[in-house]
């Protein structure tokens, strides 16, 4: 037997968040930015150990993207654009969140709530980032090489877009060309 349970947070309700996420920015704020993804990090780990709710599980993999990001010397983040993350990330390396992770079944629901509003606040740079990191592991497969051993820069993958793009506007332009007399003698080239 399964249960669904809707959550409606309201504007009082997302300050809160927004409230806890501050307090651990000035809490760890002297942490160096390896410092802040291990320990956000530690989350992944010790949410292993345990049994955590599919709605929980499914946010933490937005949480290791966020954390991956940082760390990914190919992703190459501005410094403005790593600042961002990491500020979201603080609240996951304060131990003292909202609800304690020790507690069962809803210890890690303030982190998927957390995870939550920082990916829609980061939605753009997580899907790039996710993107790029799965053009990079398609490489990988195409060479025959372990993706590890692909040193692919953010540039790369752009570059990579750009030229997949050109080629699908090609074929659609070749897809949809008919002859006409007029377009032939309007775009002839000579």
């Amino acid at each position: 037997m399964s249960l669904q349970i809707t959550i409606d947070l309201n504007d009082a309700d997302l300050q809160f968040f927004i409230d806890a996420a501050k307090r651990a920015q000035t809490k760890v704020c002297n942490l160096n930015p390896k410092q802040i993804t291990d320990s956000a990090s530690k989350l992944l780990v010790d949410s292993k150990n345990v049994r955590v709710p599919e709605f929980i599980a499914s946010r933490l993999t937005k949480l290791n993207s966020m954390i991956n990001m940082v760390n990914d010397a190919g992703w190459d983040l501005t410094e403005a654009d790593k600042k961002r993350v990491l500020a979201a990330l603080c609240y996951f390396a304060d131990p003292d969140d909202v609800i304690p992770d020790n507690v069962p079944v809803l210890g890690f629901l303030d982190d998927a709530i957390m995870i939550e509003l920082c990916q829609r606040e980061l939605k753009h740079e997580i899907d790039a980032y996710e993107e790029f990191v799965a053009h990079r592991a398609s490489e990988a497969k195409r060479r025959g090489v372990d993706v590890s051993t692909i040193h692919m820069q953010r540039v790369d993958w752009l570059e990579d877009r750009r030229a997949e793009l050109h080629a699908r506007m090609q074929a659609r332009r070749t897809e949809s060309y008919v002859p006409t007399s007029f377009s032939q003698a309007l775009f002839r080239v000579t």
